[in-house]
């Protein structure tokens, strides 16, 4: 894991000068952290792979680099997340990593953490203001979006009536990953949108919505999910339901979903390469604490569109070739 990791943060660094760039302490305020060398790392519920890969990777290279890391999860309650980030200003964390609750929600914790000379990085999840932040690193949610609805849209045949699931709507990610799946479809008149709701990022209420609109739209043939824990669920209700004709697709690329596309019952993922983007947080944060190196706070990460095609290159997160 560790080798593949740090090729992926070479990655980065060659995707590069278009989304990175570092200036030296001398050109920057820096942050001097609290005194202690602990980590925060708070994100929303681990019993979701994907946030339990941002804890398990900024934890283990954390320890690499010589902290203790303390993981909380903030289960996208936006007060719970404040106390946390209180808890990490009265423990002195020389740093916070964080999947945030809300992209307006989350400004007051990281004000309060920028106030108390807290260096934060955001992973995955962006807030709607710049400044407070060292550093704010996202899957390229536009790219990624449009790249796998390319291969729904083939395996669709160009037509048909499809269902969208969209993730929890005050997140940014949301409606990016919304937006960018209907730039390609919407190009295809023949294929035509019967249902969209809200299943906010969740495999159970995936699985409901999709029985619901089993039985409201049974002509639907297609699918298309803000994210993997909800394809899941739909996947499952599909199956559950004798309808595994539907063509499906999510956005994350979780082994779960991998498998799923193995079987044949989904089209594809946008891997969103979340423990590369982990670790190079993690890294900054030692590198801007350690060297005074300060990144360029907007950074996009590349997606890659998963299909049967490359899914054996894809587990936990990490795509190799």
């Amino acid at each position: 894991m560790k080798k593949k990791m740090l090729a992926g943060v070479m990655t980065i660094a060659m995707v590069g000068a278009m989304f990175t760039g570092t200036a030296m302490a001398e050109e920057a305020e820096l942050l001097p952290g609290g005194g202690s060398n602990i980590i925060y790392c708070i994100t929303p519920d681990p019993s979701n792979p994907y946030f339990k890969t941002v804890q398990d990777i900024a934890t283990a290279t954390g320890e690499e680099l010589g902290y203790e890391v303390k993981c909380q999860s903030h289960g996208d309650d936006a007060a719970k997340q404040l106390e946390m980030f209180e808890a990490a200003i009265a423990d002195g964390a020389a740093a916070i990593i964080c999947d945030n609750a809300g992209a307006d929600a989350s400004i007051e914790a990281v004000q309060k953490a920028y106030d108390a000379g807290i260096p934060t990085w955001m992973v995955d999840r962006e807030i709607n203001q710049s400044g407070l932040c060292v550093g704010q690193l996202v899957a390229d949610n536009a790219q990624g979006a449009a790249a796998i609805a390319e291969a729904w849209v083939e395996a669709m045949n160009y037509e048909g009536k499809y269902a969208e699931l969209l993730g929890l709507e005050s997140d940014t990610n949301c409606q990016v990953r919304s937006d960018n799946f209907h730039s390609v479809i919407d190009d295809y008149e023949d294929l035509e949108m019967v249902a969209q709701q809200s299943a906010n990022w969740d495999q159970t209420q995936g699985y409901e919505k999709t029985e619901a609109i089993l039985q409201s739209n049974p002509e639907i043939t297609g699918i298309i999910c803000g994210n993997d824990t909800m394809a899941c669920g739909a996947v499952q209700a599909c199956i559950d339901a004798g309808r595994e004709d539907i063509k499906i697709i999510g956005v994350d690329g979780s082994d779960e979903a991998a498998n799923y596309i193995k079987s044949g019952n989904m089209v594809g993922t946008a891997l969103q390469q979340i423990a590369l983007i982990t670790e190079t947080a993690v890294r900054q944060a030692d590198d801007y604490l350690k060297n005074g190196v300060v990144p360029e706070e907007k950074q996009l990460i590349p997606c890659i569109a998963i299909t049967a095609d490359n899914v054996e290159n894809l587990s936990a997160f990490v795509y190799t070739e």
